[in-house]
């Protein structure tokens, strides 16, 4: 190479570069470093930005800056070139070699050439409203110092003096030429012109446009570099990452669309799950090894050069060219690798993120295509919480559990190099650990396998409780179910606390299996009878640590790849469940006669697939088109069995099923009616267009019309969850309507008259079923049978049999209930007074979920600190730093040992007496190759050294494996603190939010998305329980790590501590800019997994109503576009991720390349100290490592902290109920049951009208008062405000003359009892459901469900063990609303509170119950809110409400007799409602 270059510049081969010739520096040097070298990065850069996609709006002409620029760069292609035909004209016109300067002219043109091509296409993309990427006008202006020395030797050698010639002459005006277009090139960027304003710094996203798509059409440079993620950055500094919607959008490769096309192409119903995705995304993953393949063989590349270029610089024998080749070696490969890790680690993220688009995507297809056996929703949830993300670990294991082994053998052969066979005792050591390891680790799959069916069953309970809440707040059960939950997590924890105990001890076996290794070596070494030297002892250890990395790292990677076959099996059998396929439920024929629309024939049907729960038979039914079909029967016959069964929610076991016009589908009113979180229309219209006429039909037809005129924004009025802020009524007519403007060809309306009082049931009658509906076939549940006197035909079905059919005048003979028909005199509709939750008059009911902004507050900190445990967490730390302290003094004894060893040496050798035991460590540099830290000179050398004899060998090893002991000891200490830490914290920090959650108030609930509160108990908590410590475990090893290199350095290698400022600020800059979007990035992907959540809980509840409205395919849309933001957000925050590591992995390889350059030139100055030189060499590739290592530890754990975060903002911010006072009542303080009100006042929020205004009435102990009054009077706010789930504005309430305000909540509920309207039960035994708290004995339990008449129902399911299933679902909705009454017959409170309790039971169980209350609680203050008027005839008092005032108070019989009364006008509509409905 020297000859070389000095046959190119001219110069002797002794000294081929001269940086200084004549006064100024040398003109090949020039040539080549100040200009070729520039040239070469400018075409460099300019065609990275060849392949910038072009802007779709671009108009012409581009600005006078581009033009001008573009004009300049082509001028500059043609002078370089214009400058050699003087040279090549003999003479030569100076001032070097042709060669030289032909070289230099043709790399000009070449780059200016490929500038002017990248500023064109530049000036027509998106760049040319802006002055265009300022790296590349940066890179055009590099060349400009080496004209300018040109311009001066030409100065100095008097070109323009006389006599003049022409050749130098040129070449003088060509430079002159160069420089004056350079200067017009500068002018066009820094003042590019066009209209005034244009060139400010145009806002990231200008009105209306949204952010472009990430990645897609950017050049090379900008792919690698991260350049297009700079306006998210940008974002994010400025604090403008508020929503999804700011985050880029994703490439055409990652979006839902494309991912759902790629995985359907390879999927089929029954495949494997792990087939499909390799058949969509394996193969591109797997070429990804080739890039891990690389990125492996340039790990090693760093270390051997560094001990080439060492041994050039100690020796100094070779030549100069073989220095720079290594430097330029070593710094290349760093460069290369940092590249090739970055890329791939990007390109496996994208992979995972494909990967999970596509599952997710899968798994929400198959919720809609479930059958009707269903898994629990908790259940399912968890699946696309926690699986989904296991199974993906895949991706980042797979490579690595190839890569690893790989990287161990490597190790080892160059380990062999060293110690020869000596590396056999430990590597026998190591091996002998491996199948420890697999029992531990198949200990901690066994584990997790247990340990994520208690977090499923956790869930599915926590689920139900939410969905339950208001009933659970009256009941006073939160203590109660709270502690179920807390068992739940208890058994979960126990599950966790194996497994963390087990990763402590695979932590402990590999963190001091080095020493122990090391130990075995060196003592197989010495016995084997070799002389040990400094050489050999730091390689042979800088080896062990390599070795170690493979080995320590191998079990996690076997870990994430056994959850992930956990999770994939888990989703597989939940892909394996049979769908829902009607072409073979529904016969393929359609009915035999043409005017028929349904026919069955010998069709049995059950609710799972082997028959074993109730079985519905129907031997033959026939229905023509526009019947109208009454079905009636007691509760729990099967009624809703046969209306599911037609709908296609049951097994058919055997039979026919035959529908005319199936395709169109079902108008289906469930009795559970289901109602989405949103507007009112929204739910009405489901995703139908907006038909004015037709929508005003519709809310006439279903009596919605009142309801909407006192609603704060009439039809756009949010709902919220299930419709837990409208009446039961409201909920019933919202479904039917929503049924009703569907269109379709046939009804099936399971009991939609139950919820709604006489006059309103009696409109839907007319007006909608037999108004709207007339044309079309209709098939009716119910029980209120005066209302079947115009059906066609009437079924009655007795313990699932159709036992009868006929006209109504046969079959509502035989069930004899006429006499109830004049006593079924009905109250106007109870309801909750308009919304009972604070929402604005806009109608707005969900609010935003809260998003922190800002870095990770100190708070939250100091809460996991809290969480932790003060006394734990300081233990944990001391043992941390004695752990790293113990660690750096085997290494300093080792090192003192060495020394000791090379004086001994030295000194019988009469070497001479510079060679000092400080120094020793210096001469043999190039043992530093692998060690990033262990090797620096001693501080405190000990001042007697023994002889070299076998005895002091033994006293060296023994002080050695003493100091490794007592290391390996702090090492157990530490990991066992940590693990017993991150438990302690997990279970305080659960405890803590459910104890929190369960004591805020109802209105909290009904504004907040269940799904919302259910991503903290599952994915935030999952966070805290797993992937928090993993990673916090990181940066203390970081943090510990850092600081003894620092104590190293510091006592070693002082001035190395120089470039520590420096390169601190930079790296300060660099994560802070990083940091502000990464939180802001991992929030919003919280924030965005939420509604999936949410949308898919709500996808299982109303399953039945998308099938038959055929909505599915829409609700498929939804969830893609809401996994579209979710996946925007993940995908912005790996970017994010990959960004911060190419630039903290590239400043470590700048570090590394200046100082070997510096060596370089010290070298060739004769000052370079080699041993020095490899010492900072070594140090300098650790530290930049370690502190990247922290940067990227410590962002991610203030990532994962976001998790902590929201369990804080739960735990600290949720609104609580207030508390009361303790007063020393005795238990027995409510003896009486005398209720008072006093004025009571009671208003949602401020601005809204007075649910209760001035309420004033009193109740006598024993009493029976009937409460009734239209919608909106007040009747549901008596309730909250006696139960205290709200507190009143002003007045009080007094039970026995004690003000329920001065009490605590749970003295004062558990002192008053109520049956709620809608029926809650829990997943459990009926006996945890009849008795949640455990007070009762059996016998107490039979009693009470023998007067519910449900006690033969349960004898068949098997007795009070028997399993009820989720929110029991064995139980039909009447036999529900039973068991949920004999709840209330076993309590021993004074005063019970009815709710209209029996809507969904038949009539004669209904007179049966009246008859078992009216005995049961004689001798106790019962309050009815009245929904059929018979129930409070009999009652002692009536209380009628209007306006939220008391109008009317006194026995029935009294106002009836008032002539104006309004209750008298409620019972006279009634009656006439009732009286024409025949």
């Amino acid at each position: 190479m020297e000859r070389l270059l000095a046959q190119l510049c001219g110069t002797s081969a002794a000294w081929p570069l001269p940086l200084w010739e004549g006064g100024t520096t040398g003109h090949c040097f020039t040539q080549l470093v100040l200009s070729a070298l520039p040239h070469a990065v400018l075409a460099v850069l300019s065609a990275c930005h060849l392949g910038t996609r072009r802007s779709p709006d671009y108009i012409l002409p581009c600005c006078p800056g581009w033009r001008l620029r573009l004009a300049a760069s082509f001028l500059l292609s043609i002078f370089p070139l214009l400058d050699l035909l003087p040279v090549a004209v003999p003479p030569g016109a100076g001032p070097g070699p042709v060669g030289l300067e032909v070289l230099a002219g043709c790399v000009a043109a070449v780059a200016w050439i490929t500038h002017s091509l990248a500023l064109w296409t530049l000036a027509h993309s998106p760049h040319g409203h802006s002055r265009g990427p300022l790296a590349l006008a940066l890179a055009a202006i590099l060349p400009a110092p080496a004209l300018v020395l040109t311009l001066l030797w030409h100065c100095q050698q008097g070109t323009l003096l006389p006599p003049l010639l022409p050749g130098p002459l040129v070449r003088l005006c060509a430079l002159i030429l160069q420089l004056a277009a350079l200067l017009a090139y500068i002018l066009g960027w820094a003042a590019p012109g066009g209209p005034r304003g244009r060139w400010a710094p145009e806002p990231l996203l200008p009105e209306g446009q949204e952010p472009e798509v990430a990645e897609d059409g950017e050049s090379w440079l900008s792919r690698f570099s991260y350049a297009w993620l700079a306006p998210l950055l940008t974002r994010g500094a400025r604090g403008e990452l508020r929503q999804p919607q700011d985050t880029c959008h994703l490439p055409h490769r990652l979006h839902p669309t494309y991912l759902a096309r790629a995985f359907q192409a390879h999927w089929q119903e029954g495949a494997q799950l792990w087939g499909a995705l390799y058949g969509a995304f394996g193969r591109c993953y797997l070429a990804l090894g080739l890039l891990k393949l690389m990125g492996t063989m340039l790990g090693f590349s760093g270390p051997l050069l560094l001990s080439l270029l060492v041994s050039f610089l100690e020796e100094g024998q070779e030549p100069l060219s073989h220095g720079l080749f290594y430097a330029l070696g070593l710094a290349g490969g760093a460069v290369l690798g940092a590249v090739l890790q970055n890329q791939y680690g990007y390109e496996v993220r994208k992979v995972t993120l494909q990967a999970r688009g596509a599952v997710l995507n899968i798994l929400y297809r198959k919720a809609l295509q479930l059958g009707p056996s269903r898994p629990p929703a908790g259940e399912v949830l968890n699946l696309l919480g926690t699986d989904s993300e296991r199974l993906l670990n895949f991706a980042g294991s797979f490579h690595e559990a190839w890569g690893l082994p790989l990287q161990l053998a490597i190790t080892l052969y160059l380990l062999y190099q060293q110690v020869g066979v000596a590396f056999v005792g430990g590597l026998i050591l190591a091996l002998l650990l491996v199948p420890v390891n697999k029992v531990i680790a198949t200990r901690i799959m066994a584990s997790n396998q247990e340990m994520l069916q208690h977090k499923d069953a956790r869930v599915k309970l926590m689920a139900e409780l939410l969905s339950g809440i208001r009933v659970i707040k009256f009941c006073g059960w939160e203590k109660a179910l709270g502690a179920r939950v807390e068992a739940y997590r208890a058994r979960e924890l126990g599950r966790l606390c194996v497994i963390k105990y087990l990763d402590a001890a695979c932590v402990y076996l590999w963190a001091a299996l080095p020493v122990v290794i090391s130990i075995i070596i060196f003592i197989t070494y010495v016995f084997m009878g070799h002389q040990l030297t400094a050489t050999k002892v730091f390689t042979a250890l800088a080896l062990v640590r390599m070795l170690i990395l493979p080995l320590n790292n191998f079990p996690w990677v076997i870990n994430g790849l056994l959850e992930a076959k956990v999770s994939l099996d888990r989703i597989q059998r939940f892909l394996d469940l049979p769908n829902h396929n009607p072409q073979a439920y529904y016969s393929t024929d359609p009915p035999t006669e043409p005017s028929t629309v349904l026919e069955l024939h010998g069709a049995l049907f059950s609710w799972d697939p082997v028959g074993t729960s109730q079985e519905t038979f129907i031997s033959h039914l026939e229905v023509k088109k526009g019947m109208l079909v009454g079905i009636v029967g007691k509760v729990g016959c099967g009624k809703s069995s046969l209306l599911a069964a037609i709908a296609g929610e049951l097994h058919r076991l055997r039979g026919q099923v035959a529908v005319w016009g199936l395709s169109k589908g079902f108008g289906l009113a469930t009795q559970e009616p289901w109602i989405q979180f949103a507007t009112i229309r929204d739910n009405i219209l489901f995703g139908k267009t907006f038909d004015a006429q037709l929508y005003r039909e519709v809310l006439e037809a279903c009596a919605l019309i009142d309801d909407l005129s006192i609603l704060p924004a009439g039809d756009q009025t949010e709902v919220g969850e299930k419709g837990v802020t409208l009446s039961g009524g409201q909920r019933a007519r919202i479904a039917l309507a929503r049924a009703v403007y569907q269109e379709k060809e046939l009804y099936l309306l399971d009991d939609p008259l139950a919820a709604v009082d006489a006059d309103v049931a009696t409109h839907l009658l007319h007006r909608c079923i037999l108004g709207v509906l007339s044309h079309t076939t209709r098939l009716l549940c119910t029980h209120r049978t005066e209302y079947l006197e115009r059906a066609d035909v009437v079924l009655l079905m007795e313990a699932g049999r159709l036992i009868q059919a006929g006209p109504p005048s046969e079959i509502l003979a035989c069930i004899s209930l006429s006499h109830y028909k004049s006593q079924s005199v009905q109250n106007p509709e109870k309801t909750k007074e308009g919304l009972e939750v604070e929402q604005s008059t806009s109608g707005r009911l969900l609010q935003e979920e809260s998003k922190k902004e800002g870095a990770v507050k100190l708070h939250v900190y100091r809460a996991y600190w809290r969480a932790v445990g003060q006394g734990l967490a300081l233990a944990i730390l001391f043992s941390l730093l004695l752990m790293q302290a113990t660690r750096n003094a085997a290494d300093w004894w080792l090192s003192h040992w060495i020394s000791e060893l090379k004086a001994a040496k030295n000194s019988s050798q009469e070497a001479p007496a510079s060679t000092s035991p400080a120094s020793a460590g210096f001469f043999f540099p190039q043992l530093l190759l692998f060690s990033p830290g262990s090797l620096y000179a001693p501080v405190f050398p000990l001042s007697k050294a023994a002889p070299n004899g076998s005895s002091d060998i033994h006293f060296y090893l023994t002080v050695y494996a003493t100091i490794a002991g007592v290391n390996s000891l702090c090492t157990l200490l530490r990991a066992v603190l940590f693990a017993a830490g991150i438990l302690q914290a997990a279970a305080n920090l659960h405890h803590r939010l459910l104890h929190r959650v369960l004591m805020t108030p109802v209105t909290f609930f009904d504004a907040t998305p269940t799904g919302r509160v259910l991503n903290r108990f599952s994915s935030d908590v999952a966070c805290v329980d797993d992937s928090l410590p993993f990673i916090l475990n990181i940066l203390l090893a970081n943090m510990a790590g850092l600081l003894g290199l620092l104590a190293v350095l510091g006592s070693g290698l002082p001035w190395l501590l120089l470039l520590l400022p420096p390169l601190s600020i930079i790296y300060y800059r660099v994560q802070r800019h990083y940091r502000a979007s990464s939180r802001e990035l991992r929030r919003l992907s919280s924030l965005t997994l939420s509604p999936l959540y949410t949308h898919l809980a709500d996808t299982l509840a109303g399953l039945p109503v998308l099938r038959a409205t055929g909505a599915t395919y829409r609700f498929e849309e939804e969830n893609q576009r809401l996994l579209g933001l979710n996946q925007r957000c993940q995908f912005a925050a790996s970017a994010a991720i990959q960004w911060l590591d190419i630039r903290l992995q590239l400043i470590g390889a700048a570090v590394v390349s200046a100082i070997a350059g510096i060596a370089l030139v010290q070298h060739q100055q004769g000052l370079a100290n080699p041993g020095l030189v490899g010492l900072s060499l070594s140090y300098a590739l650790s530290l930049t490592g370690l502190l990247s290592g922290l940067v990227s530890s410590f962002t991610q754990t203030e990532a994962m902290l976001v998790s902590v975060e929201r369990l804080e903002e739960y735990s600290c911010d949720l609104p609580q109920e207030p508390r009361g006072q303790p007063l020393q009542l005795g238990t027995g303080w409510l003896t009486q049951g005398s209720v008072e009100f006093q004025d009571v006042v009671l208003v949602y929020r401020p601005g809204l009208p007075n649910a209760l205004d001035g309420v004033t009435f009193r109740v006598q102990p024993g009493e029976k008062l009937g409460i009734v009054g239209r919608t909106g009077s007040g009747k549901s706010s008596l309730l909250l405000v006696l139960f205290r789930l709200l507190e009143p504005s002003s007045g009080r309430v007094l039970l026995d003359g004690v003000d329920t305000s001065q009490l605590e909540l749970a003295e004062l509920r558990s002192q008053l009892a109520i049956i709620p309207q809608e029926p809650f039960l829990f997943s459990g035994t009926v006996r945890e459901n009849l008795d949640p708290q455990g007070l009762h004995e059996d016998r107490a339990l039979w009693q009470a469900l023998e007067q519910c008449h449900l006690s033969e129902v349960i004898v068949s399911m098997g007795g009070l063990d028997a399993e009820l299933g989720e929110g029991g679902r064995s139980l039909s909705l009447g036999q529900r609303q039973l068991l949920c009454l004999a709840r209330a017959l076993l309590t021993d409170a004074k005063i019970l509170c009815i709710d209209e309790a029996t809507a969904s039971v038949d009539q004669k169980t209904d007179q049966l119950l009246q008859q078992t209350i009216c005995k049961r609680f004689a001798n106790k203050t019962v309050l009815t809110i009245a929904h059929r008027l018979n129930t409070i005839l009999n009652s002692d008092r009536v209380l009628v409400l209007q306006m939220g005032r008391v109008v009317e108070l006194g026995s029935p019989a009294a106002l009836r007799n008032q002539p104006h009364s309004l209750f008298q006008q409620l019972l006279q509509s009634s009656q006439q409602g009732a009286r024409s409905s025949p």
